[in-house]
């Protein structure tokens, strides 16, 4: 008998102990209705990017005459204003080509211009004069915009060959300009941005934006957008749309190709009914919140306006200090066990962390 009843107490201790250590293993204990009450605040809608900053201007200048380099007048860091001259090639030949065209321009007008003959020889030696001072001209090579000299790829001395005069500007793309010599706006940056096809409609011209540069994350810039481009850029079947920002008062020390992070403020409403945006379900484009009143949940139709990530604003269907029903949380008694066998301790005791081969635990 004695056997008998020692076999049960420890079944029956053995039962205890399962239902207490791995009866409720993995069940779901609900909490109390979580609430927040609708009231009054701001909310705003962000669209979110990542982008570089740009110069607003860069430009590559190039000689437009072949010759060699007799002068460089500037070096990389300089300031200069558009028309400045840069460098300069000899000059003598492209002299020699004015001089040799204007006499045949005196020997046309000898001639007279009283046939068709002799007015055609005569307009072809103007045409060749104004050639010859053009190329006169082009042996000074001249900054195409005002700004900083970023970039002095010749030396006096060289050769070079007829390209033009040319300057490309870099607004809205991230190719590095190249030539004789690099002329770009350090002053006015602008910051260029993709953004999704999802969100490209949200944006337009002089909406303001916050950025944040990676490099200097505890000066946020303010900006506003100036450009949205109209045909997108796809890579890896992911389709994005360019934005251009200007930036207002950029901190001393940003430079051309820093990373930045950029939010585009699309909507705001200043002091209106809002509740968190947890709170809202849209089926179909109808809104609703769960109310909660007399303990009981009620759900209503809500009118939104404006949907921010933290919060959206209620236009009608709802008054202030009503309480809506927040997601519900759930806690998991497996997750309290685990604490507790980490712990080493049993329900609500073991406190401590792991550290240099010590344990300790917080058991719930």
């Amino acid at each position: 008998m004695v056997n008998g009843l020692l076999v049960v107490v420890l079944l029956g201790a053995g039962v205890a102990g399962y239902l207490v250590f791995f009866g409720s293993s993995g069940s779901a204990q609900p909490t109390a209705a979580r609430t927040a009450a609708a009231a009054n605040r701001d909310v705003s809608e962000v669209v979110t990017a990542s982008g570089t900053v740009q110069s607003s201007f860069s430009a590559a200048a190039s000689f437009g005459a072949s010759g060699t380099v007799t002068e460089i007048n500037v070096k990389v860091g300089d300031v200069v204003t558009k028309g400045q001259q840069l460098a300069k090639l000899d000059p003598t030949q492209a002299q020699l080509q004015v001089d040799i065209a204007q006499g045949n321009l005196n020997a046309a007008l000898d001639k007279g211009t009283g046939t068709t003959a002799l007015l055609t020889a005569y307009r072809q030696t103007q045409l060749a004069l104004q050639q010859a001072k053009d190329t006169l001209a082009s042996t000074v090579l001249t900054a195409p915009g005002d700004g900083t000299i970023t970039s002095v790829t010749g030396a006096i001395g060289q050769k070079v060959g007829s390209s033009g005069n040319t300057s490309s500007s870099t607004t809205t793309t991230t190719t590095t300009a190249s030539g004789f010599v690099v002329v770009t706006d350090l002053k006015n940056l602008v910051l260029h941005a993709n953004v999704s096809e999802s969100d490209v409609s949200k944006l337009k011209a002089d909406q303001a934006a916050t950025v944040t540069v990676n490099a200097m994350q505890a000066q946020p810039i303010q900006a506003k957008v100036t450009q949205v481009d109209l045909t997108p850029t796809t890579a890896n079947n992911v389709v994005q749309y360019g934005v251009t920002l200007t930036l207002t008062e950029p901190p001393a020390g940003l430079r051309p190709g820093q990373s930045a992070s950029v939010e585009v403020t699309v909507a705001g409403a200043t002091n209106v009914l809002a509740v968190p945006a947890a709170a809202v379900q849209t089926v179909n484009g109808a809104s609703s919140v769960a109310v909660l009143e007399n303990g009981a949940e009620t759900r209503k139709t809500v009118e939104v306006g404006v949907r921010g990530d933290q919060y959206v604003e209620i236009k009608s269907g709802l008054g202030a200090g009503e309480e809506v029903v927040l997601p519900q949380v759930t806690t998991s008694t497996n997750q309290n066990r685990t604490g507790q066998q980490q712990g080493g301790q049993f329900p609500g005791t073991g406190t401590g962390q792991r550290n240099g081969g010590g344990f300790t635990g917080t058991g719930r």
